[in-house]
């Protein structure tokens, strides 16, 4: 019996460069930056995020490089990478949902309107600490500690524990580790 592979809850779909479908490689020089692109799509309206990962000819992982959308409402993302020694290299597409960037939508809106305060100050402070245990020990899991610390801080007015939570310093971090659930990998 074939068994068909699972699709996640985050599709990544046609990633590119591709050639026979991914059955001959896509081929660059050392030091040639390409684009790898790929259509990520979610049911709903929380945000999504995706990155590349690419592999050396020796097997490891380089670190994630993160994609954006290429064009704003057509679910297709893009990054540019570069491979840096001779060799077979693959790559893969991760995409995932992003529950801060939920938030901080979310919060934006609600909050300035004065509609379930509390709750959604409470919501992001929860995301934060959740942010901040992916975060190494030290100042940057420190901002996040510190912003979840103040949204639950209801001695200061409203607009000042939101925009706590929305500094220069927390986005990046959260850049740098962002919280990703629902994770799904395209093919190598």
């Amino acid at each position: 019996m074939n068994s068909i592979p699972a699709i996640g809850r985050i599709p990544v779909r046609d990633v590119r460069p591709a050639v026979d479908c991914g059955r001959r490689p896509a081929k660059a020089v050392v030091g040639e930056t390409f684009q790898v692109t790929a259509t990520v799509f979610r049911e709903g309206h929380d945000a999504v995020a995706a990155n590349v990962v690419l592999t050396d000819p020796e097997g490891r992982h380089g670190p994630w490089t993160p994609m954006r959308e290429l064009a704003p409402g057509t679910d297709r993302w893009g990054a540019e990478v570069t491979p840096d020694v001779t060799g077979h290299w693959t790559y893969r597409v991760e995409a995932w949902s992003d529950p801060v960037s939920t938030w901080r939508h979310t919060a934006r809106i609600k909050v300035p309107a004065a509609i379930d305060t509390g709750l959604v100050l409470e919501a992001g402070a929860d995301l934060y600490e959740k942010a901040a245990a992916g975060v190494p020990h030290g100042p940057g899991q420190d901002a996040l500690l510190i912003a979840a610390e103040a949204l639950r801080d209801d001695t200061l007015p409203v607009a000042a524990r939101l925009a706590a939570a929305l500094t220069p310093e927390v986005d990046a971090v959260l850049s740098r580790h962002p919280l990703r659930e629902l994770v799904t990998a395209s093919e190598t």
